[in-house]
């Protein structure tokens, strides 16, 4: 039997719950249209359900603006809804993780509206305010991630405050003990209510330094260019140094981890990043003892998608450093970035036809890895990127500001297609859905695609029921160097019964396994 905890080998299936299923004909997904498709998530032999925002929002940022964190905004329905959703979820063996938001709330939350009338109130410090520069201008350099400054004024207080993303999203001041026991008493309501772990968004662009804030410093790696991402003005900065990644933020992993620990098996997982090539260093930081039990990786999830060449020297660096731990959660796609196949064809030279082949591969592949993965709605059923949204139809602020060289995170958020040949393929009764139902996914409907033979979901069903019978995959988080030759990915899963050798083909886009005899263990590169 395995010694590990549940979340040290967890496959979790990540829910955007305005774009799952609609249950009561308004266009939006709700709390009790994903508790119909349930059966569905478990008959993928999936893990866990990790479950976006759903609390009381203003919907600036779709629920990643929160008014209420201990509330469910009305269009995703009650905290009934959510106690049914939970129940029947563990019933069918899933464990269930939620988001929450610990670095900003909503302008509309209590919290900011009250800190924002004056300078002596009750909350006064619960946010990151500022005097102007002498020339009226902003406190520092920051630029917000959604474009423009991380400064916002203020004309009650005469003072600026700060928002790492929309200025309807003002960040919190950690360096207030008020305002981390706010949040552990959030936390504690929703372990309370059943949950099982808890994806922190964004936790490093959590603030607890106080002024006078610096600088951040220009970023010499920087090259301005058409790419969509890398290329806007917030990564013209370093922000290691001052406006991201502040040591103080351990106080709160610290306290949440003590909190989580008067509970039975309860999991953390940080959202973090970090400059250029950083990342690995602020995950060893996130997840050092008594801090959080694993980080969101992002090594897998770049916008224009990676090389095999690239993509082995992300898992190279990722699994020397947490080779025989749990400690990180792969993904290769979530809510916001383009779809995992549809961005992998372009650097692997592949056309279209191939993207079915391709997205069982990638699935293969991070199921595969040290820790757990996070599949993204979708990726079981090869959707592909939704690109033809028109404008009138786009939703995402950060797309709106950008586009039409940078289409933001609409195109993997479209509504989920159930049924090929039903209104609205089966999402949604509305007239109107919140974005565009897309034609191309009405061919990979996930109830067709569910009962099909020879479908992807069907395949990776399979292969998750027999990963779990696996010593190497399931007893052990240790890994052998990677290796494979220009258009491979090899590497061994070992265990103390059995040592698995996983070689994944981006030529013939093909997954093999074979059980060889144990070796004298050298250490992932």
């Amino acid at each position: 039997m395995s010694a590990l905890k549940w979340w040290e080998t967890a496959v979790i299936y990540q829910i955007y719950p305005r774009s799952f299923q609609d249950s009561n004909g308004d266009g939006i997904g709700d709390l009790a249209g994903i508790t119909t498709r349930l059966d569905y998530i478990a008959g993928l032999g999936v893990d866990a359900i990790w479950i976006s925002p759903f609390y009381m929002s203003p919907q600036a940022d779709f629920g990643y603006d929160v008014s209420n964190y201990c509330d469910v905004n009305p269009e995703y329905g009650t905290l009934d809804d959510f106690d049914r959703l939970t129940e029947r979820a563990h019933t069918l063996g899933l464990k269930v993780m939620i988001d929450i938001v610990p670095a900003h709330c909503s302008e509309q939350h209590a919290w900011f509206r009250t800190s924002r009338q004056s300078r002596d109130n009750d909350l006064a410090d619960w946010f990151h305010w500022a005097d102007p520069m002498p020339d009226g201008s902003a406190p520092t350099n920051w630029l917000s991630f959604f474009g423009g400054r991380a400064w916002s004024w203020e004309p009650r207080r005469q003072q600026y405050y700060l928002h790492n993303f929309l200025p309807e999203q003002p960040n919190l001041n950690h360096a207030n003990p008020a305002v981390r026991d706010a949040l552990l008493d959030v936390a504690r309501f929703w372990f309370d209510r059943g949950v099982d772990g808890f994806r922190l968004d964004a936790i490093h662009t959590i603030n607890a330094d106080l002024p006078p804030y610096r600088d951040n410093p220009v970023n010499p790696e920087f090259r301005p260019g058409p790419l969509p991402k890398d290329q806007q003005p917030f990564f013209m900065q370093l922000h290691d140094a001052a406006q991201l990644n502040q040591p103080a933020i351990q106080d709160f992993c610290t306290a949440l981890r003590a909190l989580a620990e008067t509970y039975d098996d309860r999991f953390l997982m940080g959202e973090v990043d970090g400059d250029n090539d950083n990342a690995a260093l602020v995950s060893e930081t996130f997840t050092a003892p008594n801090r959080l039990h694993a980080t969101y990786n992002f090594d897998l999830l770049a916008w224009e998608g990676l090389t095999v060449a690239e993509m082995k020297a992300a898992l190279a660096n990722a699994t020397e450093r947490f080779n025989g731990s749990g400690r990180l959660s792969f993904a290769f796609s979530n809510h916001d970035v383009p779809r995992a196949a549809t961005r992998q064809l372009a650097p692997l030279g592949l056309t279209e036809d191939r993207l079915e082949a391709l997205q069982i591969l990638l699935l293969k592949l991070e199921a595969s890895l040290i820790g757990s993965c996070c599949i993204y709605q979708g990726e079981e059923l090869a959707c592909a990127d939704v690109r033809d949204i028109p404008a009138d139809r786009m939703r995402d602020p950060w797309g709106i500001e950008f586009a039409p060289t940078f289409l933001g995170r609409d195109t993997c958020r479209t509504p989920m297609v159930w049924d090929g040949a039903a209104p609205n393929g089966g999402f949604s009764t509305a007239n109107s859905t919140w974005l565009p139902i897309s034609d191309q996914h009405l061919d990979r409907a996930g109830l067709d695609e569910a009962a099909r033979p020879d479908s992807v979901y069907r395949e990776f069903a399979a292969f998750l029921a027999w990963r779990k019978s696996q010593p190497a995959m399931m007893e052990s988080n240790r890994i052998s160097a990677i290796t494979g030759g220009d258009h491979q990915i090899i590497f061994d899963r070992i265990s103390d019964s059995q040592r698995l050798r996983c070689t994944f083909d981006f030529d013939r886009l093909t997954a093999d396994f074979e059980t060889v005899p144990h070796e004298p263990e050298e250490p992932a590169n």
